[in-house]
């Protein structure tokens, strides 16, 4: 018997319920902010995300699914952002305006150890707005993400905010950071020593608890930041302050992939455990014309799917179907007869079904239920000869003769 790939997972149908109405929330509300919907493929050239995500990111060290054609590397992609500045680029988005605003919804691949909260196929639900400098941006952005979770009905969440600030200010960043920790090594994980000359912002990021505990004792202040990127956060900060959005700065947050600049936030929930984040993102002011555009800055975040449904405490209460309307016909004229029926409830947008399995009427109440129907039809030779349906609330258990003419109109009350 074959099973799945480990790090994946079966979306059955009572879950994916639950998925349907996060995508028809994000939907709803991503159009409220003029956001459009773009789907880029799931493969791409490896050598985007080496170049968007850095060499050093674990991403493209550890955790890519590459695929080898030939001469040709490509890969399944990890995350969204790059592909959709290159969607941007190819698809010469600048010369058609400039600004754009992005959402997509879709899967993810990481190649890495399956835990709770972290699969090899896992979803995304993102957005990307390109080609504004503005602080007014990341502050539509960051509301644009609240506003999403509060619409998920998820409480008890964290906004985490920081700034890198630009290119030169994080250089600074990254120097303090090497002279901070060139005397803590021996605290530091093997790979925390390998990325103190290759990235040191990466060690703010690990997770070993040896090295939680030496960053908990780094004191970064902003000194790093010019007078340019000080006033851009500091405006975000009052826009956040005006919209009543709970936040923290946490000067330790920097994010682990090497496109981030400026603003930074990461959106944790504590009943999640050790992979506590359900959503992150921030600016990428440098990674457009990195890729062959020209300058435009940019900023996006994205939520996994999967941790935003464990964050939800709503699960019961949203895998309610749309009210399914049950039919048992029993003999073949009455089968004849519900085929028409079946018909007109569902051209009148009312979800039904019916036993094909030619069960008992006992058998085909109790599937019934199975399924959640809020009301049994049945009609057999009786109901035909006198011109009614027998109608059943599974609910009330009240069960009562309707004229057939009538039924619609008693269904829709």
């Amino acid at each position: 018997m074959f099973k799945r790939v480990s790090g994946t997972k079966d979306i059955l149908p009572d879950e994916a319920i639950l998925w349907q109405r996060l995508e028809e929330i994000s939907r709803n509300i991503f159009s409220l902010y003029n956001f459009r919907e773009i789907r880029p493929p799931l493969i791409e050239e490896a050598a985007l995300f080496n170049r968007s995500l850095g060499e050093s990111a674990e991403i493209v060290k550890k955790q890519m699914f590459l695929i080898q054609n030939k001469d040709e590397t490509y890969a399944l992609r990890p995350e969204g952002t790059a592909s959709i500045v290159r969607a941007y680029i190819e698809n010469n988005f600048q010369k058609l305006g400039g600004f754009a605003k992005f959402y997509y919804i879709g899967p993810m691949f990481r190649l890495e150890r399956p835990q709770k909260g972290r699969l090899r196929q896992f979803h995304h639900i993102g957005a990307e707005a390109i080609g504004s400098l503005e602080p007014e941006l990341d502050i539509e952005m960051l509301s644009l993400a609240d506003t999403l979770l509060r619409n998920f009905s998820i409480e008890g969440y964290k906004i985490r905010l920081n700034t890198l600030g630009c290119a030169n200010d994080k250089d600074k960043l990254v120097e303090t950071l090497r002279k901070n920790l060139k005397n803590k090594t021996a605290a530091l994980c093997p790979e925390c020593n390998k990325r103190l000359s290759i990235n040191p912002l990466r060690i703010l990021d690990c997770k070993n608890e040896p090295c939680k505990e030496v960053v908990k004792g780094l004191k970064i202040s902003n000194e790093y930041l010019c007078a340019d990127c000080k006033k851009h956060f500091n405006k975000v900060r009052e826009g956040l302050d005006s919209l009543k959005i709970d936040y923290e700065v946490s000067p330790h947050l920097v994010r682990g992939l090497d496109y981030y600049t400026g603003t930074v936030f990461e959106i944790s929930h504590n009943e999640l455990g050790a992979q506590d984040a359900i959503g992150a993102g921030g600016r990428y002011n440098n990674l457009v014309k990195e890729l062959g555009g020209a300058c435009a800055g940019a900023i996006g975040f994205a939520f996994g799917i999967e941790r935003l449904l464990m964050a939800s405490p709503k699960k019961e209460e949203a895998a309610l179907e749309k009210k399914l309307v049950y039919l048992i016909a029993l003999g073949d004229k009455a089968r004849s007869y519900g085929l028409k029926l079946l018909a007109e409830l569902r051209k009148n947008n009312i979800p039904s079904d019916t036993d094909y399995e030619n069960k008992s009427i006992k058998g085909a109440l109790r599937q019934a239920n199975d399924l959640g129907a809020w009301l049994v039809l049945i009609i057999g030779d009786n109901e035909l000869a006198k011109g009614v349906i027998t109608l059943k609330d599974m609910l009330s258990g009240v069960q009562k003769e309707i004229k057939a003419e009538d039924i619609l109109k008693e269904i829709k009350c």
